[in-house]
Parts: structure tokens; sequence; C-alpha cells
């Protein structure tokens, strides 16, 4: 068996769509894409392992080629790895910046140190897996992925953006509400026995 071919098994394995499913864990309201063409397109390509071959849903980049995509998760994740499937040819995406809790970024925000880069390839098939350094993705809340380069077309399609991790539910905190007094009310310090002489005026 050629390397290729067990590579491709071994994705195909359909556990790997539960391990790419923390699609579900996004916090869809809050997920907004940056130099979408079409607006809400973005949301589009995060969905179910079956469905990453599926062009139908797909975004564009309108004005250039980068493409920025920023969301909350409904937990915390620890992050271990990603896929991304283009659109074919020069339109695939190159190059890939990743930032943890820092959202929102915006694209002046996206030219400073991201906590992983990733030099993409061209992927139709989504065997490819992007491992990342668990250690810095450990208790994330929001992720900022910034697509900066593609391999030459004026604009950057992506159809499928493939999540694996750990999913924790979001910590529930109690409130604690306390009362505090801005002065002493006399009143409220009576001793025992003592006369009422707050309406008394000092003579």
């Amino acid at each position: 068996m050629s390397c290729c071919s067990h590579e491709a098994h071994q994705h195909e394995d359909p556990e790997r769509g539960r391990e790419f499913s923390l699609y579900t864990k996004i916090d869809f309201q809050t997920l907004d894409c940056l130099n979408e063409a079409v607006e809400g397109s973005g949301a589009g390509v995060f969905k179910p392992w079956d469905m990453r071959k599926d062009k139908s849903k797909f975004v564009e980049s309108d004005a250039d080629e980068e493409l920025l995509f920023n969301f909350s998760f409904t937990g915390s994740v620890k992050l271990k790895g990603i896929i991304v499937i283009g659109g074919g040819g020069d339109s695939d995406p190159s190059h890939l910046k990743v930032f943890k809790n820092a959202v929102p970024v915006s694209f002046d925000d996206a030219g400073r140190h991201a906590d992983q880069e990733f030099d993409l390839q061209h992927d139709k098939d989504g065997v490819m897996e992007y491992q990342t350094k668990v250690a810095r993705f450990n208790n994330c809340e929001s992720l900022s992925l910034y697509f900066d380069k593609n391999f030459g077309a004026d604009e950057t399609r992506i159809c499928y953006i493939g999540l694996r991790g750990d999913f924790s539910e979001a910590q529930k905190r109690g409130v604690v509400i306390c009362n505090y007094e801005s002065a002493p009310q006399l009143k409220d310090h009576k001793t025992p026995g003592a006369s009422d002489y707050s309406a008394h005026g000092v003579s």
C-alpha cells in the first residue's frame, strides 16, 4: 500500500467525523467573516465532516485574497488540529495565521505575531491536517483564523474548515450580592437602653 493511499484511508475513517465536530461548539451568533464577497457566507464553511466535499457552500474573498474569521465557542476548547479545503486551483488559501482568545481581530491586528502559523497545501479531500501546538491552545474560548495569501488568484475561496479538539462546557459562576452601607446609620446601631437623641440639636 502506498503512503498516499494509507493517508487517505486513515482520514476516511468514520471516527474522523466525531473528531472534527467542534463546529457544533461554535457560537454562530458571534461569528464574523471579514472581506467575504457574500454576507453570511463565511459561516457555511463550518459544516459536518461528511459534507466537507460539498462545494455548493463556500466563502470567497471580495476586495483581495484576504479572509478573516472571528468567532467564540460555547465553552472551552483544547484545539488540536485544523483542516482547510479550498475551492481548487490558485484560489486555495496558502497561508493561515491562528489567534487564540483575541476576538475581535481586525486586518490591522492580524499583522502581529500569531499564536501559530501554517503554510497550507492544495487539499480537495480534506486529508491534510495541520496540528496545533496544543499547549498554546488550551482553554481556548475564541478563535481568529486569518488567511492572508493564496496561490496567485485575485480572490481566495474556502469550502470547508474543520476543527478537531476537546470541548468542556462553560463553568457557571454563582453571583454573590452584598449590600454595603455608604455611611453608618445611627438608628440601625442603637445600644440597648440608650435614648434616642438623634433628633436633638447641640446646645
